[in-house]
């Protein structure tokens, strides 16, 4: 199949392109960054570049895309640009174009403010109902990529999948306390249970869209890491998250002592995928009991392809705080 990735330099773009290479399909490749995976070379806010890079598409991955550690270094207008009038570019030049599938790489962090629950409530069980209510430019810009996408498939009837992706970036956290208080492996394997995923995991979970997306038609979907926890878990978990680890995870203390790791002390969101899993057939195989795992066997947790991808970074240069600026 013949498929157009955008963001082809970025990381989950490479990722998506080392993968459809290898398993016998044609992609495509667009960004503004030339790489071993671009094929085009250009904007996707520019009309033409997307017209030239849509011949004899099949179908459409999306994922270019200004992301959150941008929102201090980038203008709000750019954010509009590149995730918004680049998605529309898109959507119509693959309607004319007549494309089986388009799959639109959206964000967790369009849920914005509705992550974080009130002083003294559970942590939010975040499904694909919970209505988004956006905190900042990025998210702002995602959700109305994500409603053209809807629009798009009203009005043409293409098949569209919007896959709202947790947290699989392998760069330092961007919150400097964070980065302060925890050693950034375990800030990560502590993220595994709630809202992160391995970046193949993500890769599967996008092929499975361009399967599915003309049976399906137009859905979103949570992807993340299959969580441990349950609703009754949310009171607890959200005051007192290592008893709540330690009843539903017994035996990661050992490892984390012997790493001198520790449990975030309150969780105030859960991710749940189950959606995804039901309608796409998705089976994610990195959780937190195989990240414990890979660790009791000084194992290095992450996939394969996670180490033939590597870090791309968000931005050129460091920044008096560390990797990201302060917005």
């Amino acid at each position: 199949m013949n498929v157009l990735v955008t963001g082809s330099s970025g990381h989950l773009g490479e990722a998506l392109m080392r993968t459809l290479r290898n398993a016998g399909h044609q992609p495509v490749g667009l960004d503004k960054l030339a790489s071993p995976f671009t094929t085009h070379l250009g904007s996707i806010a520019d009309r033409e570049t997307v017209r030239q890079a849509m011949r004899g598409v099949e179908a459409v991955i999306h994922t270019a895309t200004l992301h959150k550690p941008h929102v201090a270094t980038h203008t709000r207008q750019e954010f509009i640009d590149t995730n918004i009038t680049g998605t529309l570019n898109l959507l119509e030049e693959a309607a004319s174009a007549g494309v089986r599938a388009f799959v639109f790489t959206s964000t967790t962090s369009v849920f914005g403010r509705a992550l974080t629950p009130p002083p003294g409530a559970p942590a939010a069980w975040v499904t694909e109902d919970v209505r988004p209510v956006p905190k900042n430019i990025y998210g702002v810009t995602k959700t109305a990529a994500e409603d053209l996408c809807e629009l798009s498939h009203r009005l043409h009837g293409m098949p569209c999948l919007i896959l709202r992706t947790s947290r699989f970036f392998p760069e330092a956290d961007d919150d400097p306390d964070a980065r302060r208080d925890y050693e950034d492996g375990n800030i990560k394997a502590n993220e595994f249970l709630h809202r992160r995923a391995g970046i193949q995991d993500i890769v599967d979970a996008h092929l499975l869209a361009i399967e599915k997306a003309p049976v399906i038609g137009f859905s979103r979907y949570i992807i993340s890491a299959t969580s441990p926890f349950q609703p009754e878990d949310l009171a607890e978990l959200r005051t007192n998250a290592p008893v709540v680890v330690r009843r539903l995870a017994p035996g990661y203390e050992e490892e984390y002592a012997r790493r001198g790791w520790k449990m975030f002390p309150g969780i105030g969101r859960v991710y749940v995928n189950e959606k995804a899993r039901r309608e796409l057939g998705w089976q994610p195989r990195y959780d937190f009991q195989r990240i414990i795992e890979s660790l009791k066997a000084d194992e290095d947790p992450r996939s394969p392809l996670a180490h033939e991808v590597g870090s791309k970074g968000y931005h050129e240069r460091e920044f008096e705080n560390g990797p990201y600026p302060v917005s």
